[in-house]
């Protein structure tokens, strides 16, 4: 699951943001301050795929945090402030901040920002990759290095794509993919197919690895948008 590091001395603020990025099915961890937050972020580093980072806190401010930040890590930057000073969110984005948000702002409008992040991040830097040897899930294998898959320990029989198709979701686990995005990735080339044809090989692939093809257990569609690898796998 992606997790949420929200780093801002505003107790109230903070628990706010935390119950709305928690509703959007994100893990959300608070820092009530900068030195705080470069520990937890410290701890998490692989699974964190966004901070939400205030700019005026009383130990390090938000520069400060946002310069140790990017000496390890892409994870995108939410900047908030109460200013809006343009010289601001002009030094926050030249040392690394993806977005900036002033306060007062609307929680429609930080939850838009934080899932187009979240989004933009995974699909460019996916924190789990298809090069993991081996997954594992509840009567699932699915071995990466000699590219095989095993269903309660039998051996399924997968074409080249159906396999980097699986690989892709399962690695993915829980996020939601659109066609389009799945064909980018699996495909590896720009959109060509319609959506009938991503939508024949996830057919053809549940068919193989489903218990029940009618109704999937491993491979959820999400209607109107796509399709997710279950997270209760």
């Amino acid at each position: 699951m992606n997790k949420v590091l929200i780093i801002d001395d505003d107790k109230e603020l903070c628990a706010l943001m935390k119950k709305c990025v928690e509703q959007e099915n994100l893990a959300a961890i608070v820092a009530g301050g900068g030195i705080e937050g470069l520990h937890i972020l410290a701890e998490n580093k692989d699974t964190c795929s966004l901070i939400i980072l205030d700019i005026m806190m009383p130990d390090l401010d938000g520069f400060q945090v946002l310069q140790q930040v990017r000496q390890t890590s892409n994870v995108p930057v939410l900047m908030l402030t109460a200013k809006s000073d343009e010289e601001d969110k002009v030094s926050g984005l030249r040392m690394g901040a993806d977005d900036y948000l002033t306060k007062p702002f609307s929680i429609n409008e930080l939850m838009a920002r934080v899932n187009s992040l979240i989004r933009r991040y995974t699909l460019l830097n996916p924190t789990s990759s298809t090069e993991t040897d081996c997954m594992v899930f509840q009567g699932m294998t699915i071995d990466n290095l000699n590219r095989l898959v095993f269903m309660n320990n039998v051996q399924v029989e997968l074409t080249g794509k159906e396999f980097d198709l699986l690989s892709f979701l399962a690695a993915n686990k829980g996020k939601v993919f659109t066609k389009k995005q799945i064909y980018t990735h699996v495909w590896e080339e720009e959109y060509a197919f319609d959506d009938s044809n991503i939508m024949s090989f996830i057919s053809k692939l549940r068919k193989k690895i489903e218990p029940d093809p009618e109704h999937p257990f491993y491979i959820l569609t999400v209607r109107g948008v796509g399709y997710r690898f279950n997270r209760e796998a």
